[in-house]
């Protein structure tokens, strides 16, 4: 272990890492250490506790909330987004299913460009704080292929499981993750924020390694269904253990998410419900990336080791992320 906490530290150091890194081998905490800042102009340090973004680490909370509804007979795997939408999003093809949305089968156009790596919003961020808003970011984006053809990542398709989960509750997308999924895992510090006014334990996101420029003008204000949500690697780990005990959703349903839907090579990894998985073992993760923000959690459920890294600048976590892979040798991609 003193090798491991040396090694991370000398690479922290050499990649000037700011963020946090947790290593836990079942309910054993293996490491967890904090580097860097999390206000860099007040020089107001990042610890153990700090709440930082994670991206699209937050697609399998979304697909955790969707799966629930589902289970309670409000949803089914085959309900159309058309059943639910209405006339709303026209160029979705009335064939989609919430199972297609959750693989990344769908086939919808997306609204953000993963070769730009930057969202084309034709709003104000400062305009994107609920869900129904994110309706005009989503409009006027034509399918690119027939529903279940095959797997493309798409940040859209995930707006739209949150919009759909809203209106058949009739309950604020953000609000019933808290319920169906932060509340059942015990993770108290997790939360969708606006990045316009941030709390005091919350780390603002950097777009480089230095300098002070933030990521406020480039994100929408608020989160939805496809990432944005804040949490502290204690909460995440927390996350794990909920998920495999059955305490979000049954053991049944969860491990229905986790087997493969589709190869995805570019990635060197495959695809279930939400989660991104090993290319041939059991290990399950969830990985964010935007302009401030880099995540990575990877947990296996045989051995039950879960590694965490979370960064509030944009490519912060992958070094470190990286090195863990390698070291503990779970790593899914």
């Amino acid at each position: 272990m003193d090798e491991l906490v040396e090694t991370v530290d000398r690479i922290a150091l050499e990649t000037s890492f700011s963020g946090a890194v947790r290593v836990d081998d079942g309910e054993d905490v293996r490491l967890a250490k904090a580097y860097g800042f999390a206000d860099r102009g007040h020089r107001i340090a990042n610890t153990i506790d700090t709440r930082f973004a994670i991206a699209s680490g937050a697609k399998g909370l979304t697909a955790l909330t969707v799966v629930s509804l589902i289970e309670d007979g409000l949803l089914d795997w085959a309900t159309t987004a058309r059943s639910v939408l209405g006339p709303d999003l026209p160029l979705i093809d009335d064939g989609v299913t919430i199972e297609q949305l959750l693989a990344h089968r769908s086939g919808i156009g997306d609204y953000l460009d993963e070769n730009e790596g930057r969202p084309v919003l034709p709003v104000p961020v400062h305009e994107l704080a609920t869900t129904e808003q994110y309706l005009a970011v989503l409009d006027g984006r034509p399918s690119l292929f027939e529903p279940d053809e095959r797997f493309s990542y798409c940040n859209g398709g995930y707006v739209v499981l949150a919009l759909i989960a809203e209106r058949t509750t009739g309950i604020p997308f953000h609000e019933l993750m808290t319920r169906r999924v932060c509340e059942r895992a015990g993770m108290g510090d997790t939360e969708f924020l606006r990045s316009d006014e941030l709390p005091g334990r919350a780390a603002l996101g950097y777009l480089s390694v230095d300098g002070a420029r933030t990521n406020v003008f480039h994100l929408p204000v608020r989160g939805s269904g496809d990432g944005g949500i804040y949490s502290t690697v204690a909460d995440v780990h927390a996350f794990w253990s909920a998920l495999f005990d059955g305490r979000i959703v049954s053991p049944a349903a969860v491990a229905g998410m986790v087997r493969p839907r589709s190869e995805a090579p570019s990635a060197k990894m495959r695809y279930g419900l939400g989660f991104w998985l090993h290319p041939s073992g059991s290990a399950v993760a969830l990985e964010g990336y935007d302009a401030g923000v880099s995540f990575r959690s990877v947990h296996d459920p045989g051995s039950k080791i879960t590694h965490t890294v979370v960064a509030n600048w944009s490519d912060g976590a992958w070094p470190l992320a990286r090195h863990l892979d390698e070291v503990l040798g779970r790593s899914p991609s």
